[in-house]
């Protein structure tokens, strides 16, 4: 998909359209600027203050979707590299019996590590043993043969290292030998994505919806490539059915509220970029710039001005930011 659209300026706001091409263009950076960024460097400890001796997942994710996932090694260790400076959010994914989900925020600089140390919080024993409705058999497949799982890990080692051709390569690997590999097709999608290859992209992730319906992160990768190919209806669909699965999510949220503003459900896109935020915090001020525009195209010009001016607060050096500040000068 092409994303050649002009910035369009209309009684001193920005085309909705317009804005979603930016937002586009700046997920979609080309593998070598962003090796040129920082990285994450984090350590995963138990409760009791021990190195995690048992593999978690960790999921890297921005407003924009999941950007990668990794697993720590035998000492709870994580790395990622070749991050464009933004605010990421971290999701760390132990023993779901357990061991609660943690999440943290982590801002990175261009050429600096940003080190993070994580203690996990156990499960109270109530929460212990439920029924986990949403939760993906495809992802604990125990039929994945040994060679496709080494070339998921080769590929996950080669995502870390910022290689991403690399990690493309590996993950084709392991879906040709297990087809069925669900958690290769999305991270196969995720890597396309990245890469602004969106019709590939999104043939693997609707092949990991088909092994699993009760995958979030193909959904919420699946929808996130419907809004950048403007097939908003659809992806608003997609994003309901990943909200189903995974209700706290503030990218599901974020998206499903681009997808309802475009599609000119300008209630239903206020409501769910709030939520964003409130889930999210700082890391999805994008939401903010959005919820902005929505109250200019009300002519709540006041209301509008205000809230670009709170995402300046919290993004001052992000992708809306120079817009925002045109804005607010025009609002004036």
């Amino acid at each position: 998909m092409n994303f050649a659209d002009q910035i369009v300026m209309n009684f001193g706001y920005v085309n909705l359209k317009s804005g979603l091409v930016l937002a586009g263009i700046l997920f979609l950076l080309p593998a070598a600027a962003a090796a040129q960024g920082g990285s994450i460097s984090g350590n995963v400890v138990l409760p009791n203050g021990a190195f995690l001796n048992e593999r978690a997942r960790i999921t890297l994710q921005t407003d924009r979707g999941v950007r990668s996932s990794v697993y720590t090694d035998n000492q709870g260790h994580f790395q990622f590299n070749g991050l464009t400076p933004t605010v990421y959010e971290i999701v760390i994914e132990a023993d779901g019996d357990r061991f609660e989900i943690a999440k943290v925020t982590v801002e990175v600089f261009p050429g600096a590590p940003s080190i993070v140390h994580i203690n996990l919080k156990e499960k109270k024993p109530s929460e212990r043993k439920g029924p986990a409705t949403a939760v993906s058999t495809g992802e604990l497949d125990p039929a994945i043969p040994t060679q496709a799982k080494r070339e998921f890990e080769r590929a996950s080692d080669a995502s870390k290292s910022g290689r991403t051709e690399d990690a493309i390569g590996h993950l084709r690997k392991a879906v040709e030998i297990y087809p069925a590999y669900l958690m290769a097709h999305n991270d196969l999608g995720a890597q396309l994505l990245s890469q602004g290859k969106l019709d590939e992209a999104s043939s693997e992730f609707r092949r990991a919806i088909q092994i699993d319906p009760k995958a979030f992160n193909p959904r919420l990768n699946l929808g996130i490539v419907l809004v950048q190919q403007h097939q908003f209806a659809e992806a608003a669909g997609m994003l309901r059915a990943a909200l189903a699965l995974q209700p706290n999510s503030p990218a599901a949220r974020l998206y499903n509220g681009l997808a309802l503003e475009a599609s000119d459900d300008l209630n239903g896109a206020e409501q769910e970029l709030n939520i964003a935020h409130d889930l999210g915090g700082a890391a999805y001020a994008r939401a903010l710039f959005h919820l902005g525009q929505i109250y200019v195209n009300r002519g709540e010009r006041e209301r509008g001005r205000k809230m670009f001016e709170s995402y300046l607060r919290e993004a001052p050096n992000g992708p809306d930011a120079a817009q925002a500040r045109k804005m607010i000068s025009a609002l004036r």
